[in-house]
């Protein structure tokens, strides 16, 4: 079975679940990250739209732009988010994706464990062209950890292409494209063991300019911090 048969075949069991306490936490993680209400941002394996349809909410006068491998479900996700003017969809596997504009945000909201590592340099050198130098790439995925016990005690769960994602294998991939991790989480979900990991790189830019803080500054800094 093609990988995008298996998503066009998996939207129902999306719809069926609908948003839920994955999407909020990736929504809130996002604002916590920076996410304004005019951000322009590029969601990459949208699916069904459930995501999207809460950025959208939360970028009334920004730009979303979603895409997916699956034709069904970029289809699901239009109908899902017709009420928003500022979102577009489009059915892509990023291998030839090529847009003008530039994006604060690239999300991958649980979807790099479903693209073959062999195909993640070339994803991430993508989405590197279509970043400015104060852009963010936030990543949730599984726990590899977690995933390496679903694969070994629950399989029955994976989906078509289902890998733990180490953190030696993505930073490899992502710092040859540029990148550099700011922020690295694991965090419990559904399980009571960590179950999912939040990541947020940035350009690897070195600063034009560093300014050392003022004594006053320092001081008001180091009185806040023994208020903690």
């Amino acid at each position: 079975m093609a990988v995008s048969d298996f998503y066009d075949e998996y939207t129902e069991q999306q719809f069926k679940k609908g948003i839920h306490i994955r999407h909020r936490t990736i929504l809130k993680n996002l604002k916590k990250a920076g996410l304004k209400a005019d951000s322009k941002v590029l969601e990459i394996g949208c699916g069904i739209g459930t995501v999207t349809h809460l950025i959208a909410k939360a970028t009334p006068q920004g730009k979303v732009l979603a895409v997916d491998i699956s034709p069904k479900s970029i289809e699901m996700a239009r109908k899902f988010n017709q009420q928003f003017s500022h979102v577009e969809f489009a059915v892509t596997d990023m291998t030839d994706f090529s847009r003008p504009e530039k994006f604060d945000f690239v999300v991958l909201p649980d979807v790099i464990e479903h693209i073959p590592l062999e195909q993640h340099p070339h994803l991430f050198k993508v989405i590197a062209q279509h970043l400015h130098e104060n852009s963010t790439v936030a990543i949730n995925i599984p726990h590899p950890l977690y995933l390496t016990w679903v694969r070994e005690h629950q399989p029955e769960l994976l989906q078509v292409i289902d890998q733990p994602i180490h953190t030696d294998e993505l930073l490899q991939n992502t710092y040859a494209a540029g990148f550099y991790l700011e922020k690295l989480k694991s965090y419990s979900l559904f399980t009571t063991t960590f179950d999912y990991q939040w990541i947020i790189l940035r350009p690897r830019l070195v600063p034009t300019e560093v300014k050392v803080k003022s004594k006053v500054s320092l001081k008001l800094q180091d009185l806040y911090s023994k208020w903690l």
